[in-house]
Formats: C-alpha cells, sequence, structure tokens
C-alpha cells in the first residue's frame, strides 16, 4: 500500500508540473522586457529599436523598454545582456558590428557571441551610400576605380572609426576592386562630412540616412549602395555591384538576441511577435526612413545568417590586418 501511495503521489507531482508548464508560458510576458541598445539614443540601432519595441510591446501587451548602454563599440550592452537571467525580460538589439565584426576586432570580449546568446531573430537590414566630393571627376563607381588605379595613393576615405562597418564596407570595397586608398579614421560620419564636402578626404561609405540628404542638397554625389538591391529610399542610385564591381555586397544587419539558456517556449514566441511587428504597414514606414527593410524568419535562419557573416568579415579583418586601433 504504502508503495503505492508512492508511486501515485508521484505520477501526481509530475502531472501537476505538466499541467503548470503552459500555465507558465502563456502567462509570460507578466512584466516589462527590457531591450538592451549597446549604442548611444538616437542613433541609427536606437531608433529602430524603438520603432520596432513599441509594436511588439503593444502587441504583446507589455510595455518593452529600451535600455541605451553604449560603449566599447557595443560590448558593454552585449555583456550585460549575456550575463542577464535567460527568463525572456531581457533582451539585446545587436548588429553586425556587436557579433559579426566585433569578436574578431577585440579578442578580448568578455562573452563569446556564439555560446553565450540566444538567437532569437532577424529583424531588419540596412544599406550604406558610396558618396563622393562635387570636385572629384568620377560619375560613376567604374570611374572611381580607374581613377584610383591612375591616381595610387591620392585618394583619402573617411569612416566612423577603425573596426566599424563604414570602416571594413571601405576596406572589402579596396580589396575587390585591386586599389590603394588611405583610412582617415573620424569619431562618426557626421563629423567625416564636412571634409568630405570640402574635399579633403574624398571616399564614405555613409549611412543612406545620413548620406542621402547631402546628395539632395547638391552638396555631394552618390555613385552607388551597398546592397544587394537598390535602396526604395534611392531607386535611381545603382548598386555597387552592378556600376562597376561585381557581386560587392555590404549590408548592416540588426537582430534580437537573448541571455543563453532561454526556454524555447519563450524564444518561439518573441520570434513571432517580433515577425509579426516588423511586417506592419506602420513599422515597414519607419524603418523605410531609417533606410532599412524588414527581414524576420526563425532562430535557426538567423543563427545560420551570423555565422556566414562572421566567417565574411573575419577572413578580411584577417587577411587586412584590421586591428581597433
Amino acid at each position: 500500500m504504502t508503495s503505492w501511495l508512492r508511486r501515485l503521489g508521484t505520477g501526481l507531482g509530475i502531472g501537476l508540473c505538466l499541467a503548470a508548464t503552459p500555465a507558465l508560458a502563456d502567462s509570460y510576458p507578466s512584466k516589462p522586457i527590457r531591450l538592451l541598445v549597446p549604442f548611444p539614443a538616437s542613433g541609427a540601432t536606437d531608433l529602430l529599436a524603438r520603432a520596432i519595441a513599441q509594436k511588439v510591446g503593444s502587441n504583446m501587451g507589455q510595455q518593452i523598454v529600451v535600455d541605451n548602454r553604449p560603449g566599447a563599440g557595443g560590448a558593454i550592452g552585449s555583456d550585460m545582456a549575456a550575463k542577464a537571467s535567460p527568463d525572456g525580460y531581457t533582451l539585446l538589439i545587436a548588429t553586425t558590428s556587436t557579433h559579426s565584426i566585433g569578436p574578431y576586432i577585440n579578442t578580448r570580449l568578455p562573452y563569446n557571441t556564439e555560446t553565450d546568446f540566444t538567437p532569437v531573430g532577424q529583424v531588419a537590414i540596412a544599406t550604406n551610400l558610396l558618396v563622393v566630393p562635387n570636385s572629384l571627376p568620377v560619375k560613376n563607381v567604374r570611374e572611381l576605380i580607374d581613377y584610383a588605379k591612375k591616381h595610387p595613393g591620392e585618394l583619402n576615405y573617411a569612416s566612423s572609426g577603425n573596426g566599424t562597418v563604414v570602416h571594413l564596407t571601405a576596406e572589402a570595397f579596396k580589396a575587390q576592386a585591386g586599389v590603394f586608398i588611405t583610412h582617415i579614421p573620424y569619431r562618426g560620419t557626421a563629423l567625416a562630412v564636412p571634409d568630405l564636402i570640402s574635399g579633403k578626404v574624398q571616399v564614405l561609405f555613409d549611412s543612406i540616412v545620413s548620406g542621402l540628404p547631402h546628395v539632395k542638397d547638391g552638396k555631394l554625389k552618390a555613385l552607388a549602395v551597398t546592397s544587394a538591391k537598390r535602396s526604395p529610399l534611392a531607386p535611381e542610385i545603382p548598386t555597387v555591384s552592378e556600376s562597376g564591381l561585381p557581386g560587392f555586397v555590404s549590408d548592416t544587419w540588426f537582430g534580437i538576441y537573448g541571455p543563453k539558456g532561454m526556454p524555447a517556449d519563450i524564444v518561439n514566441r518573441l520570434n513571432a511577435e517580433f515577425n509579426k511587428a516588423i511586417q506592419s504597414p506602420e513599422v515597414k514606414e519607419r524603418l523605410a526612413k531609417l533606410g532599412a527593410e524588414p527581414v524576420g524568419g526563425t532562430p535557426a535562419q538567423f543563427a545560420a545568417m551570423v555565422k556566414q557573416d562572421s566567417a565574411r568579415w573575419g577572413k578580411l579583418i584577417r587577411d587586412r590586418k584590421i586591428t581597433a586601433e
């Protein structure tokens, strides 16, 4: 009798636990979710995060609080996310810089981008704009390459700093085109634009959002966008690939991660909610104004994309001997 009662009690306990599991999953989220942005407020990543978070929070019935934790090229905010509780209440919006480039530029990161995070999903992708001063006698990418080859060492390109996507995009361009253009790093592309307009530097792969107004004002010439297809913000501007350097692509991706060990049901719920939000008309419109396009997909697809992207940038960094200093 005692043995039978023991087995009955065990069975009841297991049954109660199993019954409780869906209830716990159904109750998520029961409090606000924190979305860490590892870059300053009002930047592209921050604006994109807020546009998406507002819609996701509204759909889920809980506020998603955007928490800016900039510094160390995105490593400070990323580290906070990696060390947070994996309960689904702390997320990170990561980018090409934090998870594809960062591990190769900074080999002393306090986390492993592959093993210390749970991928939730990719949300968007954005392109850069190749701009030159009006004084430079080129009208397209092919002419820029020819000019650089005829005037080796005379051209300079600006970037937003060593190890940034802007820097590496230019290095990828140089490598594929077989040209030499001197790197002049700035603390942000906004600081480089006046020197580009004046002709002190001659090449910049700027964000399409910040670069396009100068083109429309007639202060700079746009030669191409770096994406695989033309941008809806400026469909008249060709891609680098179609205008002189076949196969060249350099995009910035944005995606959501959580800490490692997040429950699969919560990951799947978040993935579905972010996919739904980025396809809404209002979010699509806000992303378009930022020069970004919604992507979506599964956590596995996101992880595979980042792995492939990391290998590409890692090879470039090794081959070109690029460092953060």
